[in-house]
């Protein structure tokens, strides 16, 4: 019996590699087919993403045209003022002191001038009855002048103090938002004057208009014009887009965070939008627009050689074909030659020994 099933294992180890030669059984997992996806009509509308910042269009920083220490802050950031409200007040004792200088100055260069105008008169009258000698009078003219000089003089210095008395109240110079404080009560600010820029005291802007900024690269800068619509996605918007038109790109290139490109302003139409200066937000900018055209996920075309090529997929089994390209988006790409509608192309790039005899 032992004898018997021995010459039976050889018997049946060929009758199973006969089955698996005949198809009757198989080993293993069955070759999974590629995927593939249809060539069809749609409309290609690429947009180009970017990020930029909200800003007024309008800011200045407030500057003190004296210095001094600052004795009060009237206003505080987020505050809406008006033209003349008062912004700060710097301490004037020291000017104070300064001019009631100047005033006792002035006091005296008039009694200065009455003395002296008075013996002037009595001169001129002696003069004219020949009782005092060319030479004497036109001494005491000459000294009477000298006092009217003074006097000016004095009353330009009293002036000068006055004005800068003035200027330690610092007034709105137009209707806005206080942006930002940038200064203490009881600290000492520099005036602003041709040898130095002076200190900053807050920053003050009208926001009725607001600005959005950004830095486009110089290959996407030659995508977009001035006038362009944008739609432009802000934090607080929940999704719903904000319309904005480009209003300058920059005639010169710049380069910022190691990119070179073009500074790009923008303006946000209507009113109510919620956004403040400050905020970042994403933008969509259309850059073309192609309409019923052949077209083919983007994963279905690849770059070799030089060329943009697809893998066509057929009863008589896998194309290499050169194509001609558009438009694209972030699905689909134009195809402007090399396909025919309902064609399926593969979405992936097939081995080199599974692609036809046709490949071009």
């Amino acid at each position: 019996m032992r004898f018997a099933f021995i010459l039976l294992l050889p018997v049946l180890a060929a009758g199973a590699w006969f089955a698996h030669q005949s198809g009757m059984i198989e080993f293993g997992e069955p070759p999974e087919e590629p995927a593939t996806a249809k060539v069809l009509r749609s409309d290609i509308a690429p947009v180009l993403l970017l990020s930029g910042e909200v800003a007024p269009a309008f800011q200045i920083d407030v500057k003190p045209e004296t210095g001094g220490r600052v004795a009060e802050i009237h206003v505080s950031s987020g505050q809406q003022v008006k033209q003349g409200d008062p912004l700060l007040t710097i301490d004037p004792r020291d000017l104070l002191n300064e001019r009631a200088g100047a005033e006792a100055e002035v006091e005296g260069a008039r009694l200065s001038l009455e003395k002296s105008q008075g013996n002037f008169e009595r001169a001129r009258k002696l003069y004219q009855k020949k009782l005092l000698s060319h030479e004497e009078f036109k001494n005491l003219e000459a000294d009477f002048k000298i006092v009217q000089n003074e006097l000016e003089r004095s009353l330009r210095r009293l002036q000068m103090v006055d004005d800068r008395l003035a200027k330690t109240r610092i007034l709105a110079p137009f209707d806005g938002t206080v942006l930002e404080v940038l200064v203490s009560e009881g600290q000492v600010v520099v005036g602003a004057a041709s040898v130095n820029s002076g200190t900053s005291l807050m920053t003050l802007a009208n926001v009725s208009r607001l600005l959005i900024s950004t830095h486009v690269n110089q290959l996407d800068a030659a995508r977009i014009s001035e006038g362009d619509e944008v739609s432009v996605i802000a934090p607080n918007a929940d999704g719903e887009g904000l319309e904005a038109r480009i209003d300058r790109i920059a005639p010169l290139a710049t380069v910022k965070n190691n990119i070179k490109g073009f500074a790009v302003t923008g303006s946000l139409g209507g009113k109510g939008h919620g956004l403040k200066p400050g905020v970042s937000v994403s933008m969509r900018v259309p850059v073309g627009f192609s309409k019923d055209v052949l077209s083919v996920p983007l994963t279905s075309v690849f770059e070799e050689g030089g060329a943009k090529v697809v893998y066509v997929s057929s009863g008589d089994g896998i194309e290499r074909r050169k194509v001609g390209v558009g438009l694209s988006d972030s699905k689909r790409v134009e195809i402007t030659s090399g396909l025919g509608e309902g064609e399926d192309v593969l979405t992936e790039k097939p081995a080199a020994d599974a692609v036809g005899s046709k490949n071009s």
